[in-house]
């Protein structure tokens, strides 16, 4: 063959490749719309080459595992993987048998032609509550059990009564998953974690992602979220200004854990100390709202499509001169409760508190038709 005919041959074979990895990629893109699922553990069952397997990785918010029972394959899917430079956030492993090498409630998804010999009942023990079994283009979810509550706010719900209703929290046993930084910062300034909340299977908090090997580097805040159930990182959204990290141990500010609350499929944060508090989707991270005249939001409470919002300074008289040179903003000439739709941004009502009537940060509690927060004078 001559040169030009090697030439074209190679031109040919490079576009037959690319046009295989379109199709799994339109595949793979096929089979998560049909799913549902936005991220987390993905399973594929009979990966067969792996070209499928590497395209059900269709952005950073997947983890996607291989299982096939012929060796060859193994080794055809590997070699295919580790040449899209994808290996290790996408695997594959040789297994056969009728249970899968998983613990209960990990997988968000698995796909197969067929289950073949494996039960349907030992794929739904792996799935997550929510998860999805797409078998042979046939859906199935596994529901989520009523045992299972939402630690939705600080204090657990609106009403700053802090007990979950949930009957399967027990003496922990073993460790789900594990992700970095395993460590805190430091024990004598400012706690790395400053909140914590989960909703429909997913876990959101607010850390301190600066290098542990000094607690003098600056700090590099970030709301953090993950899948509840295996640990898959989700996304991160910036907070490009917190309290001053080189507080005392224990000395931060009160209201810190209350601006971050999460319901449904909205996380509901101020970003920043002195910004409006944002809607982000819970599946994405992508800002669906700003609430406007929410500036110096405090605190965030969310009941029944509303959003309860504590603005103002509450450290009028806080201590530790020149933090507000280390990013902290001056404190606000003004403090008041506003009340705005969760899904509208539409403005409900507004109450404005003088110099001498004050409430309390923590006191803000909404259950039904009522709010309540309790004040000094």
């Amino acid at each position: 063959m001559s040169h030009s005919g090697d030439t074209r041959f190679a031109a040919l074979f490079v576009a037959c490749l690319l046009a295989l990895q379109a199709a799994s990629a339109e595949q793979a893109q096929d089979i998560l719309k049909a799913s549902g699922v936005q991220g987390g553990l993905v399973v594929h069952l009979g990966c067969g080459d792996g070209k499928l397997t590497a395209a059900l990785r269709a952005s950073e918010s997947f983890i996607v595992h291989g299982l096939d029972a012929d060796p060859s394959n193994v080794a055809t899917a590997r070699k295919h993987i580790q040449s899209t430079g994808l290996y290790g956030v996408v695997s594959v492993e040789q297994w056969a048998g009728d249970r899968l090498p998983y613990v209960d409630n990990l997988v968000n998804l698995i796909v197969a032609n067929d289950l073949g010999k494996l039960p349907m009942d030992e794929a739904l023990r792996v799935l997550t509550p929510r998860g999805v079994a797409l078998i042979g283009g046939k859906k199935t979810v596994k529901p989520w059990p009523k045992q299972i509550d939402d630690w939705t706010h600080y204090l657990h719900g609106p009403d700053n009564n802090a007990v979950a209703r949930d009957s399967v929290v027990d003496i922990p046993r073993s460790i789900q998953w594990v992700a970095e930084p395993r460590w805190g910062r430091s024990h004598e300034e400012l706690a790395s974690m400053s909140a914590a909340v989960t909703a429909q299977g997913r876990i959101f908090y607010i850390e301190d992602e600066a290098p542990l090997a000094s607690i003098r580097y600056l700090a590099d805040w970030k709301l953090v979220a993950r899948d509840a159930f295996n640990g898959t990182l989700l996304w991160k959204h910036p907070i490009t200004s917190w309290v001053d990290h080189l507080r005392q141990f224990r000395s931060g500010p009160a209201h810190l854990p209350r601006r971050l609350v999460a319901v449904g499929d909205r996380v509901y944060v101020t970003p920043n100390l002195a910004g409006p508090v944002l809607a982000l989707d819970a599946a994405t991270g992508q800002t669906v709202c700003e609430y406007k005249g929410t500036e110096r939001t405090e605190e965030i409470l969310a009941e029944n499509g509303s959003l309860y919002l504590a603005v103002g300074t509450s450290e009028v008289e806080r201590t530790g001169g020149g933090l507000f040179q280390r990013g902290e903003p001056a404190p606000s000439g003004f403090r008041f409760i506003t009340a705005v739709e969760a899904a509208s941004a539409k403005p409900l009502w507004k109450k404005d508190f003088s110099k001498d009537e004050f409430f309390l940060p923590l006191t803000l509690a909404v259950k039904g038709s009522h709010l309540r927060s309790n004040s000094r004078c």
